[in-house]
């Protein structure tokens, strides 16, 4: 623990995302000394110290209460206590509201130390087989389509691998919201439950991955890692190339509609662009 005079620290306490056995000595160390624990959820933090032996009382910090809860905090930390601050599973402040807690105390000049622990990025992505040598995370998606749609879409061309947390209730609407985003053929490796008893990674494509979880329900917290858009993809063709391909395949027997949407997910233009022009040039039966 660091020697202070006047004001306390916070310490950013990395905790295991499954398996116990994964807290480090430095970790139940920083725990056992500080003078009390912010929690994401008492109960939860409350299993973790009572197998280490720990008693240390806790303050709960959690989305809906950050506003009053980060202020009451820093003026504890400010006074001359120390203060460790924990979420349920791995890195505090990563898609986290403990980030907003960083922030007040870095405003009021309260030093803040990290002591790191296990990371479900960082897991998901060495358990991938996807190239790790650049990625973006992105959190969680939002429940809304529109928006979810809208976020995929900003990552349309992205060339680093992706990261994503996703809970099982909502797993088969997004894997069919970046099936349409990236691609069916994108490949993907879902990770569930790491470091626990049933832990699993699936490596496939997007399309594949949807068919398996329509016939077996997700259960389990995953973290979805998927490739980034490859030197194939981003060879780009004229809007004339992919509306005569649009053409032919409605010519083919599909709607213009479905015919826009396959041309758009293989080239870098909109299913919208490529319908107005097909359906301009005198297309096939638009539906």
């Amino acid at each position: 623990m660091n020697q202070l005079n006047e004001q306390g620290t916070l310490f950013l306490v990395g905790t295991p995302i499954g398996n116990l056995s994964d807290m480090t000595p430095r970790a139940v160390r920083t725990l056992e000394e500080v003078d009390f624990i912010a929690a994401e959820d008492t109960r939860v933090t409350l299993k973790l110290l009572n197998h280490y032996g720990i008693k240390k009382p806790m303050v709960s910090y959690f989305e809906h209460n950050i506003r009053e809860r980060g202020q009451y905090i820093a003026d504890r930390i400010a006074a001359g206590e120390n203060c460790a601050i924990v979420t349920d599973a791995g890195m505090p402040c990563i898609s986290d509201p403990g980030e907003d807690l960083v922030r007040i105390c870095g405003e009021r000049g309260i030093p803040t130390v990290v002591v790191p622990g296990p990371s479900a990025v960082v897991s998901a992505v060495a358990l991938s087989g996807l190239a790790t040598s650049r990625f973006t995370f992105e959190g969680f998606l939002s429940v809304s389509r529109n928006q979810r749609l809208a976020h995929l879409q900003e990552l349309e061309g992205e060339r680093r691998t992706m990261v994503f947390y996703e809970a099982p209730h909502k797993l088969l609407n997004t894997l069919r919201d970046m099936a349409e985003a990236f691609g069916g053929e994108r490949r993907i490796a879902l990770c569930r439950e790491l470091t626990k008893i049933h832990e699993e990674v699936i490596r496939t494509t997007l399309d594949e991955a949807w068919r398996l979880f329509t016939e077996r329900p997700p259960k389990g917290e995953f973290v979805l890692v998927i490739e980034g858009r490859g030197e194939e993809e981003e060879e780009q063709i004229s809007l004339e190339e992919a509306v005569e391909q649009v053409k032919e395949k409605a010519a083919a027997g599909k709607s213009l509609s479905e015919a826009a949407k396959e041309v758009a997910k293989a080239t870098h233009y909109k299913k919208s662009e490529l319908y107005k022009a097909a359906a301009t040039c005198g297309g096939a039966s638009r539906d």
